[in-house]
């Protein structure tokens, strides 16, 4: 029915305007905010189209309805496409991916800091998005914009409706020529918003976070027969000139927070960053990885503690820890070293409950878990920054724990000042800030500078106390500190004019860095990635990971097949680089057309498909819990979660009875005198 008035000021003329605002500031978002890497013709179509669709499937709910709840429903949907548009342009900022709901999920295991982190990169501009809304707000509730009563016959809204969905379907049969295999092979999460737009990518993300759900319930000993046979096609031997070279030895894992590989003997007006652990990168006993790249996906370091402990890669879409630590059935490090002999212990100055570690650390058989409540200091003020206790003072207080455990054992500490937002205060900043003009980069290497005296204050406390030489040490970098949206600070940083994607491939690198007694150490160039570090220690300790359902490889065999592949899809071999949908010379990094290239496209088609059922089969493990089916496995590793208690008071009393029953701590070795007083640290907060 007509309504009365210019055609604008009708529901019509309302839904309409909502509808032009809401697909213009999406599509400004995407050049803005987003590396979507929309290139030719058809691309570039879809990305102006693929918002239109879901825009007017949700606004035009509203036009089933009359009155000032019809303009009101208009308005919101706006609002609601205006929100999850907002949330996502923080979040990429940072994390270079679009918000998942297992992300969302997930808020409660990351506490307060996740938030504190996403509110420091808000600029003033951002809140552009949501000035259409507080204007037509103003023009509804003071009864500037007339509203039609009569609004607008059903057969219109229907056909609104199926206008929508009409080119939803058209969007997606482009897409689907241009990029085969759109939901079903990629694990790039840019290709889905390129392609059918961000409001298309949230349902997607539902249908993948139910399908998850619903796997546990579907899989059987069968599905877990399939990636057993995939990975014993994989399986290569360990190196025997290495194999056992650190059995019986204490390991130490040292989880450098943010640490990437470019940071090693980097200088600033010509200090050295990290002297110390460039120190310790180019010991005679140390074997260190320049070609070790970070794999994580949205889970970043929960993922890289996945791949460390287990060698099954994070999930497509949110933690891994999160959504199966509590539940899952795992073969991880602290059981298999507990069958060794081992004690096992982690150790991180913040809440228990980030990244859901009080649960998954049972899961993973882990005796002991000292966290926040269990270091005196960490209530106090100052003496935190960001996510949990300073390292210097978390690293310190850390050995009156560390010189209580029985030997041998496996400790994993988790550092964190070397965290975005990447500040300290004055009186522990000792070190040039780098001069980019990005804020969010220039404290980086101040931190990484403050990460570094804490670990050299370590190292020399445990050669003071004798656990040096008895000790095998892992240092790995989680995941970069700096993503690939700080382009511009990133070609400052190494030294170029501007970046491309190969540069940001190589800048995905993070330190592997093992060092022991022994070791025949120097740089070691095979290509890995943090799925390889497991077996590659289990292999050290002389420990066979043959049975074990593991997608890594040892970085030491000299059958290792040096193929690293990234949570997204893309992946790294000493001949080629795929980044997206571009490859390179790995060497080299000139860019190639596999169409002119045919050793590249044989590569690819191989390397591809490794890549896209390791992902797979990898999910499946996780999400379908199948371990509890390998009745070989459990019946040698067995982990009882109710006989572990992180519980300040029964820990420390369990830590007690176990020094008496099995007397050889560091501290039971030295008569029960403590050994903290040789912990020397220039922390000003302890002075």
């Amino acid at each position: 029915m007509k309504a009365s008035g210019p055609w604008w000021t009708s529901l019509t003329g309302f839904f309409v305007l909502n509808l032009i605002l809401v697909w213009l500031k999406t599509y400004l978002n995407y050049f803005a905010n987003f590396s979507l890497g929309a290139s030719g013709p058809v691309q570039l179509f879809l990305l102006a189209l693929n918002p239109i669709p879901t825009a007017i499937i949700l606004l035009g709910i509203a036009l089933y309805f009359r009155g000032r709840l019809a303009y009101f429903l208009v308005w919101l949907f706006n609002l609601i496409q205006t929100l999850w548009l907002f949330s996502n342009m923080l979040y990429y900022r940072e994390f270079s991916d679009f918000l998942s709901f297992g992300i969302l999920g997930s808020g409660s295991s990351t506490g307060n800091n996740l938030g504190k982190s996403i509110v420091a990169i808000i600029r003033p501009t951002d809140f552009l998005v949501y000035v259409d809304l507080i204007v037509l707000a103003v023009c509804l509730l003071f009864k500037f914009w007339p509203i039609d009563k009569k609004g607008l016959a059903k057969r219109y809204a229907f056909l609104t409706t199926c206008l929508g969905v009409a080119l939803m379907f058209v969007d997606f049969g482009i897409a689907s020529v241009d990029r085969s295999g759109l939901l079903t092979r990629s694990f790039d999460n840019n290709y889905i918003v390129k392609y059918l737009g961000l409001n298309e990518y949230a349902a997607f993300n539902a249908f993948q976070t139910k399908k998850q759900s619903d796997s546990r319930k579907e899989a059987t000993a069968k599905d877990l027969k399939t990636v057993q046979n995939f990975i014993n096609e994989n399986n290569i031997p360990a190196n025997t000139s290495y194999y056992g070279s650190q059995k019986g030895k204490n390991v130490f894992v040292i989880h450098l927070e943010s640490f990437q590989q470019f940071l090693i003997d980097y200088k600033v007006d010509g200090q050295e960053v990290t002297p110390n652990l460039n120190a310790f990168y180019h010991d005679q006993n140390t074997l260190s990885f320049d070609n070790f790249y970070n794999q994580v996906g949205q889970g970043k370091t929960s993922d890289a503690e996945m791949m460390q402990e287990n060698s099954l890669y994070g999930l497509s879409t949110g933690s891994a820890m999160t959504k199966y630590g509590s539940s899952n059935t795992f073969e991880a490090m602290p059981g298999i070293l507990g069958q060794q002999g081992y004690t096992s212990a982690a150790f991180h100055g913040d809440v228990s409950t980030f990244w859901n570690r009080n649960n998954t650390y049972k899961s993973f058989g882990y005796n002991y878990f000292f966290s926040k409540n269990y270091y005196p200091n960490s209530d106090k003020a100052n003496y935190s920054v960001g996510y949990g206790l300073k390292d210097k003072i978390f690293l310190k207080d850390t050995a009156q724990y560390i010189e209580q455990l029985p030997q041998p054992f496996y400790a994993k500490l988790i550092t964190v000042t070397n965290h975005y937002p990447y500040t300290l205060d004055k009186e522990n900043t000792d070190f040039p800030a780098t001069q980019t003009g990005d804020s969010t980069v220039d404290g980086y290497v101040q931190t990484a500078h403050y990460l570094d005296e804490a670990f050299g204050e370590l190292m020399a406390y445990l050669k003071k106390t004798g656990l040096y030489d008895n000790s095998t040490f892992v240092l790995y970098g989680d995941h970069y500190g700096i993503s690939e949206n700080h382009q511009p600070a990133i070609a400052k940083l190494l030294g170029k004019d501007s970046v491309n994607n190969y540069d940001l491939a190589n800048f995905q690198k993070v330190p592997f860095m093992i060092h022991g007694t022994g070791l025949q150490g120097g740089i070691n160039h095979t290509y890995g990635g943090e799925i390889d570090m497991m077996p590659t220690l289990l292999h050290l300790l002389g420990v066979s990971t043959d049975g074990l359902t593991i997608f890594g490889h040892d970085l030491l065999s000299q059958q290792n097949p040096q193929t690293v592949v990234f949570r997204n899809g893309d992946w790294v071999t000493p001949t080629f680089t795929k980044y997206r949908t571009e490859y390179y010379d790995t060497k080299t990094g000139q860019k190639l057309s596999m169409a002119s290239n045919p050793a590249l496209k044989a590569t690819a088609k191989r390397v591809q498909a490794y890549a896209d059922k390791s992902l797979s089969y990898s999910d499946k493990v996780i999400t379908g819990d199948l371990l509890r089916f390998d009745k070989n496995r459990l019946n040698a590793y067995t982990v009882d979660k109710s006989s572990y208690d992180y519980q300040k008071a029964s820990a420390l009393k369990s830590l007690k009875q176990n020094q008496k029953s099995n007397p050889t701590s560091l501290l039971a070795r030295n008569n029960y005198q403590t050994t903290t007083g040789d912990y020397q640290t220039s922390a000003p907060e302890l002075k």
